[in-house]
């Protein structure tokens, strides 16, 4: 029996792909059934024009025996089978796949779904195993074959006996050590998980005889007596749901799934059940949770769809077949159109997968668009768990994404009183409105007391209060919505005064010049500008930032970066109809200190309604009992 050296030759070759490909080593199991399944397909195939084959589809099986004595696992099959020359071919050249070259022969003539396209996933068992056998007799020959390797030092091939066409891949565990134990690999509990996890989906039964235990025959009731049993199990579901048609699966069925495969006890909102097929032909089967997990918003959060090849589990998270915006749809996807690396483990970013993730993102907006128009209760549940996230998904990436994001957002409107999109604020504007006004802040009910919120609501205009801290960053990338612009009504012109207005503010604002330096001058560094307003409403004053950075930007900056010192410059506006502007007006030539009080006061006032910290509390509330008395 002659000893043979890998065509591959290099041995580093051999353990760069055992060490280095697969970060995971229980998918050898993987590998090896998805190779058994292949070779099954072959003699499928062969048996629709061959009547000498003998099997139905129903005749077809993986059998996995385990024997914890010799530390064995073993994969056989009733595929097609090796011939001599195939064996040494296939196993003795690495990266060599036979899978592939029978899918390419028969390319012209059927549709062939083969899940194992390249020739290495064979030797990820050797991630395990301290030697491998192959037992292997070829459907149409009467002699079997014998190969033999511990990975290291090549290959031996010699003739044996098998009783049918078919594959047996016997493989010997390594030692134990304290860091690995790979006897876990002999455990029926390991060996149903790996399977569930991987190969579920696999078309053909996978079966393991399982120890089971009954009550033995003749025992008293009152005081029973088991004994143990084996039996033949079938461990693969086999017809993964999202193969059926939709009009075959039952929304029972739809969330039964669900909460099995990703461990929620709540019911999807929206169950996104699709199909592709074209340049890249795929099949998808999304939900949208109706809670946010627990770690959804921390960098633990592991975001991706599973991704399968043909029922075969390639990835558990594949990141990139979801945009960060919609980050929190669970689901699976299944393509045998992908093109897979050698190790079937890591994908090419190609066009195919570029393709499907396009497709799902236009697929999951319209789903959440039907859902925010059809049923709405279902659709604020979402958004109450999720719409942080399409905010964040607006500002992101410099704003690439906000034509995709912007639609499905929700705002507080104060004129309905109720959550609204941008399109219900543009569709319900006010004749002669020109802006989308919205005000930012902390707290829904101080926003809807703003004086700026009062002039525009006594116009008819409606202003969308925002209480999340994203929220100003999402206007600043939106910009415009359907042609309109957007406004924040604390810091921005309302736009609402006619040239004619302009004129008469002008002309007020130098009459009372000597009054508003009175004021600055009186106020000191408090701020940097006085000057009067006719946006104020039934308001005395209001304070507002300096064009640039808003007061809400200011107070995120800090939170999120401690040392952040930069302050934004305070610009106090002053309604001259109020009566206690007319007062400080008054006061400033009967009795300036008194005045300057006033000033003081009607500048803490503003700041407190900007949601802005008073800086000496103390001196406040000195002030105002001194005016008291």
């Amino acid at each position: 029996m002659e000893k043979m050296q890998f065509k591959a030759e290099s041995q580093r070759l051999l353990d760069l792909m055992i060490n280095s490909i697969y970060t995971h080593r229980e998918i050898f199991l993987r590998e090896i059934l998805s190779n058994a399944s292949d070779a099954i397909d072959k003699l499928a195939y062969t048996a629709l024009t061959d009547d000498k084959v003998g099997l139905s589809r129903e005749d077809f099986a993986i059998i996995i025996t385990r024997d914890e004595e010799n530390r064995t696992l073993t994969v056989s099959d009733n595929g097609i089978g090796m011939s001599r020359a195939e064996l040494e071919e296939n196993l003795g050249t690495i990266a060599k796949s036979g899978s592939l070259g029978f899918k390419q022969a028969m390319e012209k003539q059927e549709d062939i779904d083969i899940i194992g396209q390249f020739g290495v996933g064979f030797y990820s068992a050797f991630m395990v195993a301290s030697s491998i056998t192959v037992i292997t007799r070829k459907y149409g020959e009467d002699t079997a074959w014998k190969w033999v390797s511990d990975g290291a030092d090549g290959y031996t091939i010699e003739e044996t006996t098998r009783s049918a066409p078919g594959t047996d891949v016997i493989m010997t565990l390594k030692v134990d050590t304290e860091e690995d134990k790979y006897s876990d690999y002999l455990e029926e509990y390991e060996i149903r998980s790996l399977v569930r996890k991987y190969s579920d989906y696999i078309r053909y039964p996978i079966r393991m005889e399982v120890e089971k235990s009954r009550m033995k025959e003749g025992c008293d009731e009152d005081k029973p007596e088991y004994e143990s049993y084996t039996e033949m199990e079938t461990l693969n579901s086999m017809v993964p749901i999202w193969q059926r048609a939709k009009k075959d699966v039952t929304q029972e069925e739809y969330e039964s799934f669900y909460r099995e495969k990703f461990f929620d006890y709540n019911k999807p909102l929206r169950v996104i059940h699709s199909s592709a097929e074209g340049a890249v032909s795929f099949k998808a089967l999304l939900y949208i949770p109706e809670k946010a997990p627990y770690d959804f918003y921390t960098k633990d959060f592991k975001a991706g769809l599973q991704l399968y090849s043909s029922g075969v589990m390639i990835m558990e998270n594949c990141a990139d077949l979801l945009p960060e915006h919609f980050r929190f749809v669970r689901g699976v996807v299944d393509s045998q159109d992908l093109s897979l690396n050698i190790s079937r483990e890591m994908l090419q970013h190609n066009r195919q997968l570029t393709i499907i993730a396009r497709n799902l993102e236009k697929k999951i907006k319209s789903e959440l668009k039907s859902m925010m128009d059809n049923e709405r209760e279902n659709y604020e549940k979402f958004f109450d768990a999720f719409g942080r996230n399409l905010k964040y998904g607006t500002v992101s990436d410099y704003g690439t994404h906000k034509d995709i994001c912007a639609d499905l957002l929700l705002f507080h409107s104060h004129k309905q009183g109720k959550r609204i999109s941008l399109k219900e604020y543009v569709d319900a504007m006010a004749e002669g409105q020109e802006k989308i006004y919205f005000a930012p802040g902390e707290n829904l009910a101080q926003l809807a007391k703003l004086p700026q919120v009062e002039t525009l609501s006594a116009k008819g205009y409606d202003v969308l209060l925002c209480n999340e801290d994203v929220d100003e960053f999402v206007f600043q990338s939106l910009m415009t919505y359907e042609e309109k612009k957007t406004c924040n009504a604390a810091t921005e012109d309302l736009g609402l005064q006619t040239e004619e207005e302009k004129k008469q503010a002008e002309e007020k604002a130098e009459e009372l010049k000597g009054f508003l330096t009175f004021v600055k001058e009186s106020l000191g560094d408090q701020v940097k500008e006085v000057r009067l307003s006719t946006e104020l409403g039934s308001h005395p004053v209001c304070m507002k930032a300096e064009n640039g950075m808003s007061f809400e930007m200011e107070k995120y900056m800090k939170r999120v970066e401690p040392g952040f010192d930069m302050k934004v410059g305070r610009i106090l506006e002053l309604n001259p109809d109020h009566a206690a502007v007319q007062a400080m007006k008054e006061a400033m030539t009967a009795d300036p200190v008194l005045a300057k009080d006033y000033a003081q006061l009607l500048t803490c006032q503003a700041q407190l309604m900007a949601g802005l910290p008073i800086e000496d509390p103390y001196a406040y509330t000195e002030l105002v009992c001194k005016l008291m008395k």
